[in-house]
């Protein structure tokens, strides 16, 4: 195994970005840059042997520094949508700032996605680890407590992307951090990913009102467009006449997880028959937001000059349930003063 690093460029502040390779001896390759400790690409092989970049993204700063859709982004200080762009805690109410419409979307400015971060590499036997680090200052976005950050990527000989999430905070606040990758297995530059299938491991999930924040009800995917608990065509169901599906343009909705949280576990899978490209989640978070890019707006300045469009990745986003800070049900996103953040969430890449 090997990582390389070069120059990704300078931001507009005049930091200079840095761009991190990381080869293991299957041929997979997989980069990140210390701005915004965001993965540029993920290059794996198919069925035949040929290797292509599955990951939506840029190929220079500029387009991270406008990186709208949040292509391979780091994501908190909470991650997805805070109703009214503000949560009560200890008795006190702290405002956000309201960046879609009345809510709080992933966190606010400073995107978490827009900053830099100090990078450190371990190297293993079988995997090679890159750190990236940075203090959230005490009310950061609007969120209490100076939050201490670490999130670890390593690739494995196994072609595991592996993501630990670790934070400590000195006050009582809110976290919820993620990893907002776009896959398209045919090649980021392949066109949209309806045929591609999907599997979760879930029995409910959380419908919203119209501004896509829960209503705090559990609802059964018996029966309905979102139950993939079987291998299941994207496109089959995407356009069907129901409710949660018409709100969000496609799928854009948090599926509460079967697992106990007490280990890892195998949640969600992407297949692509036509390639034989697979890729399998794993995680110890209770939800997972799965996302087609139905808002995604043409993006012209993509990778290799692509240009990418409506549906054309997908997200598996692991996390709290969305306003989980708000709804008494969920899994709570509060962390307690000098109490851990542990989390882990796997991207296994195979071929069938």
């Amino acid at each position: 195994m090997k990582i390389t690093q070069k120059p990704f460029g300078k931001t507009k502040n005049g930091e200079d970005a840095t761009l991190y390779t990381i080869t293991n001896n299957n041929g997979m390759k997989i980069s990140f840059t210390n701005y915004g400790a965001n993965i540029v690409s993920i290059i794996v092989p198919d069925r035949e042997g040929n290797f292509a970049d599955v990951a939506l993204g840029y190929s220079n700063i500029q387009g991270y520094e406008n990186n709208g859709p949040g292509f391979g982004s780091f994501i908190g200080r909470s991650a997805n949508r805070i109703k009214g762009a503000k949560f009560e805690l200890n008795g006190k109410v702290y405002n956000l700032q309201k960046n879609e419409g009345e809510n709080n979307l992933h966190g606010g400015t400073p995107a978490y996605n827009m900053v830099m971060y100090e990078a450190e590499v371990y190297k293993e036997e079988d995997m090679i680890s890159l750190e990236f680090s940075r203090l959230s200052p005490d009310m950061e976005q609007g969120f209490p407590g100076n939050l201490d950050i670490t999130v670890t990527y390593s690739l494995t000989e196994n072609n595991e992307l592996v993501i630990e999430y670790h934070a400590v905070s000195d006050k009582d606040t809110v976290v919820n951090l993620t990893n907002h990758s776009y896959f398209n297995l045919s090649g980021h530059n392949s066109g949209d990913i309806l045929d591609h299938k999907v599997w979760i491991k879930s029995d409910k999930f959380t419908p919203t009102t119209d501004d896509l924040i829960p209503t705090g009800e559990l609802r059964d995917v018996e029966g309905t467009p979102m139950d993939f608990r079987t291998l299941k065509r994207i496109g089959d169901d995407i356009d069907a006449d129901y409710g949660p599906l018409k709100q969000a343009g496609g799928y854009d909705h948090n599926f509460v997880l079967n697992i106990s949280g007490d280990e890892v576990e195998k949640v969600a899978e992407l297949v692509d028959e036509s390639t034989g490209r697979v890729m399998e989640v794993f995680t110890d978070m209770p939800g997972l937001q799965f996302y087609t890019s139905n808002m995604l707006s043409p993006v012209e300045n993509g990778k290799d000059g692509a240009s990418y469009g409506k549906k054309a990745g997908a997200c598996f986003e692991t996390q709290y349930f969305p306003n989980a800070c708000n709804t008494a049900g969920f899994p709570s996103s509060v962390l307690k003063a000098g109490q851990g953040y542990e989390f882990v969430t796997i991207y296994k890449f195979l071929c069938k």
